[in-house]
C-alpha cells in the first residue's frame, strides 16, 4: 500500500492515535497510518465533513460500527477503536502490511488458477464470518483485499451496513465501485450476503484477467452493463469459469451460498495446485500463507519394513569382514565368481581394487580391523550385542598383564618413597661430612673456629 506525506490540512492526532502517513482517500473519507502509545499501527479513516453533517449517515454508521465489533475472522482487519460522536467520525482497524490485489495484478499480471482459487477460498471464509455477524460488506473489490504475509485480508468496512439495509446514496449516486456492484445495489434494493458473492465473483475474475468482467467506461455505462449485460469471462480459466459465472448471476437466488462457494474453491485450489500452473507467487508478500500452494513431490525412499531392512543391510555392509555385500532379499543370490570378478578391465581392477570391488562403480567395504596375532576385534551387531570370537581370550590376557604391571610399578614407587620418608618426616638433618683440616691450610685452629 502506497504511503504519502501528510498534507497541511490533515490532522496530526485523532483520538489517542498519532498520524504518520496518508494511505489513501475514498468516497467516505481519508485513510491514515497511525499508531497508539504502545506502538500498535492502525489504519484510521476519518469521515468527510459533508457526510459527517448527515444525521442519517451518522445513525447508519453507528449501527455498522456496532456490528463490525462482532466480526471474528482471520480474513478481516479487526476493528480497534472508533468515535461516533466526534465532529468528524472516525474508526481505526488493524493495519495490514502487503500490497492490494489490485496492485499485485497491475504489476505482475493475472494470477494462476491455483492462486486465484486459494485467494477466493480464504476470502469466502472471511465473508462467512462477516455474514454470521449480520453484516454485508457491500464494497468488496480488488483494492479492498490486501495480500498480507499471513494470507488475504478484507479491509474497508466503511460502507458496510447491516443485513437488509437499502443502498446508501449520496446526491443520487450509489456508494461503491461501478464494476463490482451487484445489480440489486444499482437498483436500490435490499442487500443480502448474495451481494458480496457477486462482488467476490467480479474480483476473482479480475485476478484471472487483469480486467473487470464488465469492461471499462464511465460510471453510467458500467452500471448499465452490470444490470442488463452478461459478464465477459472469455479470459477466465476453464476450472473457474463456471463457478464465477454462477457468482455473477443477475438474480441473487441463483448465486451460490458463501459456504458452498468456499468448499468448491478449496477443491479447485487443491486440484490446480498439483498442475503445471499451480506455482507460488514470485514476491514474498505471501510467503508461508495459506493462499500460496507449492507442488510437493512424493518421496522415493522406502518406508516401513522395507526401510528397516535397508538400514540393517547398510549397517552389516559397513561392519562385515567380507568384501561382498549381502544380497538384496528380492534378488537371487549371485555366485562367488560373479561377485568377486571386477566389472572393468583387468588393468583397471589391478590399479585400484578398492574402487572396483565386487560391483561396477562401487567402493568395496573395508575389512574388519585385526589384532597383532591376526584375531579380529569384536564387532557390535544391529541388536546391540557382541559377536563371539577368539579375540576375547586375547583381550582378557592383555587386561591381566596390564593390571600386574601397574601393581608392580606402584609397589616400586612406594618402596622408593619409604626409604626416604622417616628422615624427612622427623625433621632430622643428615650429617654433612667435613674433610679433615690440614695445618698448612687452616692453621692450628679448626675450620669452625675461624669465625669465633
Amino acid at each position: 500500500m502506497a504511503m504519502m506525506r501528510l498534507r497541511r490540512e490533515d490532522p496530526r492526532v485523532v483520538g489517542t492515535f498519532r498520524l504518520h502517513r496518508r494511505l489513501g482517500a475514498g468516497g467516505m473519507g481519508v485513510v491514515y497510518l497511525g499508531s497508539d502509545k504502545r506502538g500498535q499501527r492502525v489504519a484510521l479513516k476519518v469521515i468527510r465533513p459533508d457526510l459527517a453533517e448527515d444525521q442519517e449517515f451518522r445513525s447508519r454508521f453507528a449501527r455498522e460500527v456496532s456490528a463490525a465489533r462482532r466480526i471474528r475472522g482471520g480474513c478481516t482487519a479487526r476493528l480497534v477503536a472508533a468515535d461516533l460522536d466526534a465532529d468528524r467520525p472516525w474508526f481505526a482497524t488493524q493495519y495490514v502490511p502487503g500490497p492490494s490485489l489490485h496492485d499485485k495484478v497491475n504489476e505482475a499480471g493475472p494470477l494462476s488458477p491455483a492462486q486465484v482459487a486459494s485467494i477466493g477460498a480464504a476470502l469466502s471464509e472471511g465473508l462467512l464470518a462477516v455474514h454470521d455477524a449480520g453484516v454485508v460488506h457491500r464494497d468488496l473489490k480488488p483494492s479492498n483485499i490486501l495480500l498480507s504475509p499471513k494470507g488475504p485480508r478484507i479491509i474497508d468496512f466503511g460502507i458496510a451496513w447491516a443485513t437488509g439495509a437499502s443502498t446508501l446514496t449520496h446526491v443520487g449516486t450509489a456508494v461503491g465501485s461501478p464494476g463490482f456492484l451487484a445489480p440489486e445495489q444499482v437498483r436500490g434494493a435490499a442487500v443480502t450476503p448474495a451481494t458480496d458473492i457477486f462482488a467476490l465473483g467480479a474480483t476473482l475474475a479480475y485476478a484471472c484477467t487483469a480486467d473487470s468482467p464488465f469492461g471499462q467506461g464511465s460510471s453510467e455505462v458500467m452500471l448499465y452493463r452490470v444490470v442488463h449485460e452478461e459478464a465477459q469471462l472469455a479470459g477466465v480459466p476453464d476450472a473457474l469459469a463456471p463457478l464465477l459465472a454462477s457468482c455473477l448471476a443477475k438474480d441473487p437466488a441463483d448465486r451460490p451460498s458463501t459456504l458452498s462457494l468456499s468448499l468448491r474453491l478449496k477443491e479447485i485450489a487443491a486440484r490446480e495446485a498439483h498442475g503445471p500452473s499451480g506455482g507460488p507467487l514470485e514476491n514474498g508478500s505471501g510467503a508461508g500463507a495459506g493462499w500460496e500452494r507449492a507442488e510437493r513431490r512424493p518421496s522415493d525412499r522406502p518406508t516401513g519394513q522395507r526401510a528397516e531392512e535397508y538400514a540393517r543391510q547398510r549397517t552389516e555392509r559397513r561392519t562385515a569382514g567380507t568384501s561382498s555385500p549381502r544380497p538384496h532379499p528380492s534378488r537371487p543370490p549371485a555366485s562367488r565368481d560373479s561377485v568377486s570378478r571386477p566389472a572393468g578391465p583387468p588393468s583397471a581392477a589391478g590399479k585400484n581394487p578398492r574402487k572396483t570391488g565386487g560391483r561396477t562403480g562401487r567402493r568395496a567395504p573395508a575389512s574388519r580391523p585385526t589384532g597383532r596375532n591376526g584375531s579380529r576385534t569384536p564387532v557390535r551387531t544391529t541388536s546391540g550385542g557382541r559377536r563371539p570370537g577368539p579375540d576375547r581370550r586375547l583381550l582378557r590376557q592383555r587386561v591381566i598383564v596390564f593390571v600386574v604391571v601397574t601393581l608392580l610399578v606402584a609397589l616400586g614407587i612406594a618402596a622408593a618413597q619409604g626409604c626416604q620418608g622417616p628422615a624427612r618426616g622427623l625433621g632430622v638433618e643428615r650429617p654433612v661430612p667435613v674433610a679433615p683440616s690440614s695445618a698448612g691450610v687452616d692453621g692450628p685452629h679448626g675450620a669452625g673456629e675461624q669465625n669465633s
